[in-house]
């Protein structure tokens, strides 16, 4: 997280006083939408159950992240209710609350080691043809990680809980015990009651889910040696705003964490001018932009600026 700058009204993250009811309804949306999707899922054409599908998973993960940041209620366990109904099946929500909790504790936001999202790599440029460098080059451009950063990033999450066991890690147990149980009853619902398999749910509700999410994450950081400068914004998003629950004004949203996404549009017409100062004018027009520079372009080296010379890692 960067350092606070004088704009800036109150960066800690606090429960609401009050049940914010714009989160509530997205909440229920989401919900009532994915359960009529599935329930229908014969109904829909291909193309109508990747669009409804893959937007209910991306939007469920923006719900996700505003609970994480103590939303919509002023209750933690009735937030953690809402938040934590597996729809994506493959991630842990309280291991995703508490790495980006820990994203935003770091002031070294993007330095590998540093902070937990970030997709740096610490290996040394004479490291270049390790397999790491490579999987990540294949992501580097925006058409690979849609494509190829759902299957990625997923097998990347999976190996490293493995790992971690072997380690003797066994702290995340219990989350995996309960998130497993709760995966159970999603699935459940698939197959027993609507008659949807596991791989169409993958195809048309998963993959795309994660794909428009990473459209997000894509390039709303970026490696700068200013901590202060690596966090973007992206204007004029009307509708994929709506998606991401304007996360889009990623700079606003590091400043004021505790904010609820209705917010944030009025935070950052107030105050525009300062936000940009303090982010080195890291903009982008909208997504239509991040689109034509980075679809088939880097969005950035692969390698973070100060990333510290070490031994060969493949």
């Amino acid at each position: 997280m960067t350092r606070p700058t004088r704009w800036i009204a109150n960066p800690q993250a606090v429960r609401p006083d009050a049940i914010e009811w714009p989160t509530l309804v997205v909440a229920v949306t989401i919900y009532g939408g994915w359960l009529a999707a599935t329930w229908f899922h014969g109904d829909l054409t291909l193309g109508l159950r990747i669009a409804i599908g893959g937007w209910l998973i991306a939007w469920h993960g923006s719900l996700q992240h505003e609970v994480i940041h103590g939303h919509p209620t002023p209750w933690r366990r009735v937030n953690a209710l809402i938040g934590s109904i597996p729809l994506s099946l493959w991630l842990p929500f309280e291991h995703y609350r508490r790495t980006h909790l820990l994203h935003h504790a770091t002031e070294r936001v993007t330095e590998p080691g540093a902070d937990p999202e970030s997709r740096y790599l610490a290996t040394p440029r004479r490291a270049a043809l390790g397999l790491g460098h490579r999987v990540a080059a294949l992501q580097a451009n925006l058409s690979g990680r849609i494509v190829l950063g759902p299957f990625v990033e997923v097998w990347r999450f999976f190996l490293s809980e493995v790992l971690a066991v072997r380690n003797g890690d066994a702290g995340g147990a219990g989350v995996w015990v309960r998130h497993l149980l709760a995966a159970a009853f999603v699935v459940a619902w698939l197959k027993l009651v609507c008659g949807m398999t596991l791989i169409d749910y993958l195809l048309t509700f998963i993959y795309p889910g994660a794909a428009l999410t990473f459209i997000r994450s894509f390039a709303e950081h970026r490696a700068h040696d200013s901590p202060g400068h690596r966090v973007a914004i992206v204007e004029r998003a009307p509708l994929m705003g709506l998606l991401f629950l304007n996360n889009n004004l990623h700079a606003v949203h590091h400043s004021h964490p505790g904010e609820p996404w209705y917010r944030l549009p009025g935070l950052y017409r107030r105050n525009r001018e300062q936000v940009l100062q303090a982010n080195g004018g890291l903009v982008y027009a909208g997504y239509r932009e991040v689109f034509a520079r980075f679809l088939f372009k880097p969005h950035d080296d692969l390698v973070h600026p100060l990333a510290v010379e070490g031994p060969h890692r493949p």
